[in-house]
């Protein structure tokens, strides 16, 4: 499948790859200049691969405070929350980010998990016996904008001046235009849903007022310094939030509000997760990669995400270690052990 601007994308020297079914652009000729670019000034991301799904009923609220572990009904129209699904295993269906609008609710989920998703809901839907029912918008597009210069350049070119005062999980709607302060980079900036006619006009005007078009590539180095997780890699059905540096979305405060899972991640809660998501810095040269092995002192652990970072200029990684795992570690790069430390996560935190 290809999005509607995969047309711009071409002709801007896009290097495809296939993601999650998906013709994606990785590079538009190099990774580096694009990460650069969004930590430095503003890039824009086609994310359009992932989906837009609608809950316009008055039953969305009870389904969504089973669904997800943040309680819904502590949203404003405008406000947004980033949340989790679980299974009855208290695993991580999928993480997403919801909407709360003046008539329902929009979830924008991952491209990979699409199906499995909606599946999921539907599910949830017939057990509760709701007439709420999930609207997957595959019309709609999403352009992320990302950078110290992302919300100047959004404003001005959408004359959306009240974008200046929205915080961080806010949004607006305008006319065609669904504007989020949210994002995946670490950096300020904010993501606009509209249709797919809005989304090229939009993209091809960022790009024309200087705004650098930024691939999967950069996306993936931009979210791994800002320490975020990437599903099916650093969670996924198998993990529970406390293994993955999550936790911090589940609302308890509700007892008698019985989301999918929740029994089990109160075991976890009281008794302890038996391995942590860290943070790694390799101290030599080396890049670690999902997969690789990680040796601690307090046992065995693995690599699930990890990279060069070109802005502190070493390795860097995501990793799941035994929970006592403290200090140092070594990561096996290319069969040779490269001793690295724990380190606080963000890696990069952005200048506020």
């Amino acid at each position: 499948m290809k999005t509607p601007l995969a047309e711009l994308h071409a002709e801007a020297g896009a290097r495809f790859i296939e993601f999650a079914g998906w013709q994606m652009p990785v590079h538009y000729g190099s990774q580096l200049e694009e990460h650069h670019a969004v930590r430095n000034h503003a890039g824009c991301f086609d994310v359009s691969h992932m989906a837009v799904v609608d809950l316009d009923s008055g039953y969305a609220e009870p389904l969504l405070r089973r669904l997800l572990v943040s309680d819904v009904s502590r949203l404003n129209a405008g406000d947004a929350v980033y949340s989790l699904m679980l299974n009855e295993r208290g695993g991580i269906v999928d993480d997403l980010i919801t909407y709360r609008r003046e008539h329902g609710y929009r979830l924008v989920v991952n491209a990979g998990t699409t199906r499995k998703d909606l599946d999921w809901i539907a599910r949830c839907e017939r057990e509760l016996k709701t007439t709420a029912t999930a609207h997957h918008r595959n019309e709609l597009c999403i352009i992320a904008v990302q950078g110290p210069q992302a919300v100047k350049n959004v404003r001005n070119l959408l004359n959306l001046r009240e974008l200046n005062e929205l915080e961080s999980f806010t949004f607006v709607e305008r006319a065609d235009y669904f504007v989020a302060r949210t994002g995946y980079t670490g950096e300020d900036g904010v993501e606009v849903i509209c249709s797919a006619e809005a989304a090229i006009d939009l993209w091809s005007r960022l790009v024309t007022n200087g705004v650098q078009p930024v691939g999967l590539g950069a996306r993936d180095s931009l979210r791994l310094e800002a320490g975020l997780n990437l599903y099916g890699h650093d969670m996924s059905d198998d993990t529970n939030p406390f293994e993955c540096r999550v936790a911090w979305t589940i609302d308890w405060e509700d007892e008698d509000r019985d989301f999918i899972g929740r029994s089990v991640v109160e075991h976890v809660r009281d008794e302890g997760a038996l391995t942590k998501l860290v943070g790694l810095k390799l101290t030599e040269r080396g890049i670690p990669r999902e997969g690789f092995a990680v040796q601690t002192k307090e046992g065995a652990g693995i690599v699930t995400s990890g990279t060069f970072s070109p802005t502190l200029k070493q390795g860097i990684a995501l990793a799941r270690v035994p929970v006592s795992t403290r200090g140092s570690c070594q990561v096996e790069v290319r069969r040779r052990l490269i001793p690295a430390k724990i380190a606080r996560l963000p890696f990069v935190r952005r200048n506020i």
